[in-house]
This record gives structure tokens, C-alpha cells and sequence, in this order.
């Protein structure tokens, strides 16, 4: 999963995102409020740690943007203000959770599969969508309640795919959502292709291809076919 880190306490920002990233996320950090702006008009993620006092503005502005502009995103406060008015003030703009500092990372990893549970819809860590079963936890995709053998970034696109259900995403979207900033356009489609390539065929092989559909010159959709 894709993950922003909005903290602008940098040894804070670095343990938040080398733990992600020991549990094998891809992360994204910035310092400002208007380094997070930026990155939220030209990007899209799974959750964000949005702390909410920046040294140009507040965090709390960015929840609307967030609402509005990216409703699938899990997003939790971690901030070191413990009233109960930014508490409810925050959860009122849209933020899932609200974790004050100081704070173990082992507790926010707990919220943060707490928050995708919700958003996900997951009952004991798991997904279930039309002959799909999403664990979480294990990072694992069954189809018919079998396990299906997918690489990480296969897993990551289903996911994604899934997590925006009916909805088209873009080459663009997809591409960025997987390698993030480090993403070079040729590198990183031609790469894309390939695992969307053997990522039907192994949809095919289990006879559920027709979920995944591609929009020529659009993008991609993931859908339950009709019967």
C-alpha cells in the first residue's frame, strides 16, 4: 500500500516511514503543509499520517481536501494536542482516527489496520468481493477459496483496482500509485504492462478475467460482470 507521511518532526517522519516500509509499503513524506498540498493535486493514496501542526498552516485544512478529492484514503491524525475540541474537530473533517504523541509505532500500525478495515469493508482482516477474498494481514488473494499466486506488485494492483471498485483509473494513477516519486514514465509503464499482462493471465486461468476490464485510451476498471 501507498502511504503519505505528513510530519514535520523528521526523526518522527523517519521512524513512521522506515517501519511502513519494513512491512513491505511504499512512502511518500513531506515536511509542510504545502509540500502535502502539492503531492495530494498530483497524487493519490491508500492512508496518510497527517500530523496538524505544520510550520505554514494546518493539517486540519487538508482533511477537506482529502474528503473530497480522495474518498477511499484512510487518514489518521497524530498529533501532540489531546483536547477533546481537535479530537472532535478532526474526526468532523473526515479524518478515521486521531492518535496523540507520543505514540508507539506498534499503536499506530494497530490503527492503521483498524482504519482499513473499515474502509475496506474487512471482517477479520479479509475482503470479500463477488469470488475474491482479500487478506490483508498476508497480503494474499483467493478467487473461488483458493489462494492465487500473485507477485507484489500484482497484489498491489488488484488492490488498488479494488479499493476503487466501478470507478476508472488511469494508466497515470496506476503507474504513480506503484512506484510513487520514484516513478520514470517509460520505466515504470513498460514494467506496468507487464505485470497487468500476467496478472490476467493468471485472472484467466482461474476464469475471473472479466473483473478487470480495460478501457482503451482510458484506463482500467474493476467490476462484477454481469450475470
Amino acid at each position: 500500500m501507498k502511504f503519505l507521511i505528513v510530519e514535520d518532526e523528521p526523526n518522527l517522519q523517519k521512524l513512521i516511514s522506515y517501519f511502513l516500509k519494513k512491512e513491505d509499503h511504499l512512502t511518500e513524506e513531506a515536511l509542510t503543509y504545502k509540500e502535502a498540498f502539492q503531492k495530494l493535486m498530483n497524487h493519490t493514496y491508500d492512508v496518510i499520517i497527517l500530523d496538524i501542526n505544520l510550520p505554514d498552516g494546518s493539517g486540519l485544512n487538508l482533511l477537506p481536501i482529502i474528503k473530497d478529492d480522495h474518498p477511499t484514503t484512510a487518514t489518521i491524525i497524530v498529533s501532540a494536542k489531546d483536547s477533546i475540541e481537535d479530537r472532535v474537530k478532526g474526526l468532523e473533517l473526515g479524518a478515521d482516527d486521531y492518535l496523540i504523541k507520543p505514540f508507539h509505532v506498534s499503536e499506530l500500525n494497530a490503527r492503521i489496520k483498524a482504519v482499513l478495515r473499515r474502509k475496506l469493508n474487512m471482517i477479520e482482516d479479509k475482503a470479500v468481493f463477488g469470488e475474491f477474498t482479500f487478506y490483508f494481514d498476508g497480503r494474499k488473494v483467493a478467487i473461488k477459496g483458493v489462494e492465487v499466486d500473485l507477485t507484489k506488485k500484482e497484489y498491489d494492483i488488484l488492490l488498488y483496482l479494488f479499493r476503487n471498485k466501478n470507478r476508472v483509473v488511469t494508466k497515470d494513477s496506476l503507474a504513480e500509485h506503484l512506484w510513487g516519486d520514484h516513478m520514470d514514465d517509460t520505466y515504470s509503464y513498460d514494467f506496468l504492462y507487464a505485470h497487468l499482462k500476467n496478472l490476467r493471465k493468471k485472472l484467466a486461468k482461474e476464469g475471473v478475467e472479466n473483473y478487470m476490464q480495460t478501457l482503451y485510451g482510458v484506463g482500467y476498471k474493476f467490476v462484477i460482470p454481469e450475470n
